[in-house]
């Protein structure tokens, strides 16, 4: 059944302006895709519809982490002080062991879907573990709390303890035992947002599906990479990773992948740089070459301020970034970042695009806007058509009532602007995800 929804809209068709809609409608379709919007509800199809009144609640796209380590839920705000490779060595490999274990994994898998739930992210591109029932199960768990997310089994054989090291063929059985359980005619990249769905976006298509997931070049054989590739371009799956992170990293990978050009040009010659669809984290000294590869092959960007700062990576270059026509989405990355809210990510993507600003004054810092676009449809961008109310768009939307933020004489923006800077989960009263209204999900054994 058709559904409108009436409250205070506010949304970015594109990163330089919100469009705002006050007292606006919100139509939805059966199948969770929004069929129009509008500030008067004759402007609609509302035929047999049912009309739901937010009252005064402001009505926003829901947030997309793009990049964000499951395993490491537990380790948030845990050695802070160390650089990434120690802080890898020391803390995190000892962790994700724990994986192994699925029973360890379904508590502390549960306990973070429940989170990422709280703070409004519907969708996620998510790395889990070597591990094939441990991300079998993660995978389930998205799924029975209706939320959408790209998990990837994690692929790793060099420099990394032996307990988390796997042959290829291991890596490759295992993950192609996780595609199993999809159809053969199932589709598994999303809808292209560039081009007209006519509402089609959500239609058929697996909210949660696998990612190609290589660590990293470092933890990865060119045996391993070439099987990595090979799978993203048999089953036409999507790929994440990381990429120049830290001036360490980028020395290690070139020493490992001496003929390569640079570290885009490491996974690119494995078939692992925009072949298929591609997001890489970080790219914290990404210039050059390796930014006009990522230019040529459509490589997404996410950014994530925080873990950039607490592991003492640098300042991402997003500005350039965007006026160069990349796409760009924010990522929490815990456990490097210590925070999943994804409107915290705004705030530090901005704050960060200052400090670079004062340093090179080169270009301008980020707009509220600018941040807002990429936490919803840059970064929605990568699970199909999502993070808008345009039409044809899914509706993942969360339902904000900032009363107890004393909003009274400010303008919706300067309301909305407030929510991203001083609220928090409390005022965050209801989540949707393709169109369905989402309750907490179990934290609970099932």
């Amino acid at each position: 059944m058709k559904k409108i929804y009436k409250a205070h809209i506010l949304y970015t068709k594109e990163r330089s302006r919100f469009e705002v809609l006050e007292n606006g409608y919100v139509a939805v379709d059966a199948d969770g895709c929004v069929t129009g919007v509008a500030a008067d509800l004759a402007s609609l199809d509302c035929q047999d519809a049912e009309v739901v009144d937010f009252g005064d609640c402001l009505l926003i796209p829901a947030m997309n982490d793009l990049h964000v380590h499951a395993p490491q839920y537990r380790n948030q705000g845990i050695a802070m002080d160390l650089e990434l490779l120690p802080w890898l060595q020391n803390y995190t490999f000892p962790e994700e062991m724990k994986y192994a274990d699925t029973a360890y994994a379904e508590r502390m898998y549960r306990r973070f879907i429940r989170d990422l739930w709280r703070f409004g992210t519907m969708r996620a591109c998510v790395f889990a573990t070597i591990h094939t029932e441990s991300t079998r199960l993660l995978m389930r768990l998205f799924q029975e709390a209706g939320m959408g997310a790209l998990v990837g089994k994690v692929a790793m054989n060099r420099n990394c303890p032996e307990a988390l090291s796997e042959s290829v063929e291991s890596y490759t059985q295992g993950y192609e035992s996780l595609l199993s359980s999809y159809p053969p005619e199932t589709n598994l990249l999303p809808p292209s947002p560039l081009l007209p769905q006519s509402g089609e976006a959500g239609r058929g298509f697996p909210l949660v599906r696998p990612i190609v997931t290589p660590r990293f070049i470092p933890t990865c054989t060119p045996e391993m990479l070439r099987a990595c590739g090979e799978l993203a371009a048999k089953y036409q799956l999507p790929v994440q990773s990381h990429l120049s992170e830290n001036k360490d990293e980028i020395a290690w990978v070139q020493a490992l992948e001496p003929d390569s050009t640079c570290y885009g040009d490491a996974y690119d010659r494995y078939g692992l740089f925009g072949q298929t669809p591609t997001v890489m984290a970080h790219c914290v000294w990404t210039e050059g070459e390796e930014l006009e590869l990522m230019k040529r092959r459509g490589v997404m960007v996410a950014h994530c301020p925080t873990s950039n700062f607490n592991v003492a990576s640098g300042m991402a270059p997003i500005r350039k970034f965007l006026d160069e026509g990349l796409r760009v989405g924010l990522g929490s990355d815990i456990s490097g970042g210590h925070d999943l809210n994804i409107f915290r990510m705004m705030v530090y993507a901005i704050q960060v695009s200052k400090m670079h600003y004062q340093q090179q004054h080169d270009r301008p810092f980020l707009t509220l806007s600018e941040a807002f676009w990429m936490a919803t449809k840059s970064a929605g961008s990568f699970f199909g058509r999502v993070g808008s109310f345009e039409p044809g768009y899914e509706f993942d939307a969360l339902v904000i009532d900032d009363s107890e933020l004393n909003h009274d004489n400010y303008s919706l923006l300067e309301r909305m602007e407030r929510y991203i800077y001083l609220g928090d989960d409390r005022q965050i009263i209801h989540r949707f995800c393709r169109g369905s209204r989402l309750s907490p999900p179990p934290v609970g054994g099932g």
